[in-house]
């Protein structure tokens, strides 16, 4: 499933991207060096939450405190 993605602002994620229709979010953490590294996919990601992560003052804080250990979104690696 590809996924379009854009950059944000963001010491530990370097881009982000969602698909309303099957309500998978995709996030690109960033690599050594600040590269692009791995894409992960988390289901079950409403567009409200997609816009509130995407909107958030801080997008690692936001990940860390809403998804990254959140049953309710079970992610793979891409």
């Amino acid at each position: 499933m590809k996924i379009h993605m854009v950059t944000v602002r963001s010491s530990q994620i370097h881009a982000i991207g969602h698909d309303a229709s099957t309500g998978t979010m995709a996030v690109q953490f960033k690599g050594r060096g600040g590269s692009p590294g791995s894409i992960y996919h988390y289901d079950g990601v409403s567009p409200e939450q997609f816009a509130a992560f995407h909107k958030a003052d801080s997008i690692g804080s936001h990940f860390g405190t809403h998804f990254k250990s959140n049953e309710a979104h079970p992610f793979k690696k891409v």
